[in-house]
């Protein structure tokens, strides 16, 4: 596959969505260690002209079900019984490991013979507390547990004791806990808010703070997120973040985002919503003056949960540079929404604010779902895995070398 596909998206979207909102040129965003300048990154369009688009897909069966896949590419089934499997990471030989926070513990899954297809699910972390995501770094495993982030290292192929890097968190409301490490060697932590909306007591709540290495040295780096569920560093260094909106304001109000965190950056939750919604019921003096504006919006309670991007060697480097966001789908709206992987194009570094149908299928046509799409990490062979905590799975998604690509 090249990059065909890409560009005929592009042009598809420039000449079928006219006022769409795009993203302007200009100069790249400051990095994610940076203090932001006055200006905040551009307005990619409200949601009524950010639709969904659907181009060149095409029909898989996979576990009995109909999947949408676009024209090339291939679904499988990386791995299955496997709990609640939420994010994912790659350790220094290039072997997946998932977090189960439903059987708080984490697994290892090797691929030793390259058939796509994890060899078997082995633990090698156990009676942790609600594990979400994990990352390797300096010869550790970090895991965030929803009360602590703590790390482990590897003798002879067992994992030894966790120690406590960051203790103490503060638990209840969204319990998830996402860590990532940037280029700077420091750790990011996402912390989700206690409440639908509220004033919280505690400023580490509805944030992402940073860390170092040790756990040392900790501070917040970008307020007012309800749930920064989702973490990744594009390959200018720069941190984005989905986010997760408030229920109780309708089935279209407020937009799902997707932001540019930035050092001192507040997004303006409770009071303020997808940057230009004021709260009806915290809106206090401030509203939304002043606060920084989401890259991206999209249909509100989709439930963006991991992103992460593509690049040169991603599916045959057709969309490098553009964001894959898991949407884990709606749970209290009228007509339920979500359910699926979509892809948001980038063009010079920028979003252009439209999002396309990427992996879809897992929403019935009675409003029942079979999955529920999680994490997303591409792997050093050019696929890309999904978790699905419904499932207890994890999809595979590859070139499919039978298929002509870009047609």
């Amino acid at each position: 596959m090249n990059r065909i596909w890409l560009r005929r998206l592009l042009v598809l979207l420039s000449v079928a969505v006219i006022g769409s909102g795009c993203a302007s040129g200009g100069s790249s965003p400051p990095p994610a260690t940076a203090t932001p300048a006055s200006a905040t990154p551009p307005v990619a369009g409200s949601p009524s002209e950010s639709p969904v688009i659907e181009a060149n897909l095409i029909d898989v069966q996979v576990a009995g079900h109909t999947l949408r896949i676009p024209t090339g590419l291939r679904v499988t089934i990386f791995a299955e019984d496997l709990g609640s499997p939420r994010f994912m990471a790659l350790d220094d030989r290039g072997v997946v490991y998932v977090a189960d926070p439903a059987g708080g513990r984490i697994l290892r899954l090797p691929d030793e013979n390259g058939d796509g297809v994890a060899d078997k699910a082995t633990e090698v972390l156990r009676g942790l507390d609600q594990p979400h995501s994990l990352a390797f770094h300096g010869g550790w495993l970090y895991v965030a547990e929803t009360n602590e982030v703590v790390r482990s290292r590897e003798d002879a192929g067992v994992y030894g004791a966790p120690e406590i890097v960051v203790p103490d968190l503060p638990t209840g409301g969204h319990w998830s806990r996402t860590i990532v490490f940037g280029p700077d060697g420091m750790l990011y932590l996402s912390i989700g808010s206690s409440c639908n909306v509220c004033n919280e007591h505690d400023d580490r709540r509805a944030s992402v703070l940073r860390y170092s290495a040790d756990g040392g040295d900790g501070a917040l780096f970008s307020t007012g997120l309800r749930n920064a569920f989702g973490l990744a560093f594009d390959a200018s260094g720069h941190l984005w973040a989905t986010n997760n909106g408030r229920d109780g304001m309708g089935d279209d109000v407020p937009p799902e985002t997707i932001n540019l965190l930035a050092q001192g950056a507040d997004f303006g939750w409770p009071g303020c919503h997808a940057g230009d919604i004021p709260d009806p019921e915290y809106t206090g003096e401030r509203g939304c003056k002043g606060v920084t504006q989401p890259s991206v919006r999209m249909q509100a309670h989709s439930a963006p949960l991991g992103l992460a991007f593509a690049d040169a060697t991603t599916l045959g480097g057709a969309f490098e540079g553009s964001l894959l966001v898991a949407f884990h789908g709606s749970w209290n709206r009228t007509v339920p929404t979500g359910y699926k992987v979509v892809l948001l194009p980038f063009v010079d570094g920028q979003p252009t604010g439209q999002t396309l149908d990427f992996l879809s299928g897992f929403l019935l046509a009675d409003g029942s779902s079979w999955a529920r799409p999680v994490g997303i990490l591409p792997l050093p062979d050019g696929s890309v895995l999904v978790s699905d905590d419904a499932g207890g799975r994890i999809f595979r998604i590859s070139l499919d070398r039978k298929r002509p690509s870009g047609s």
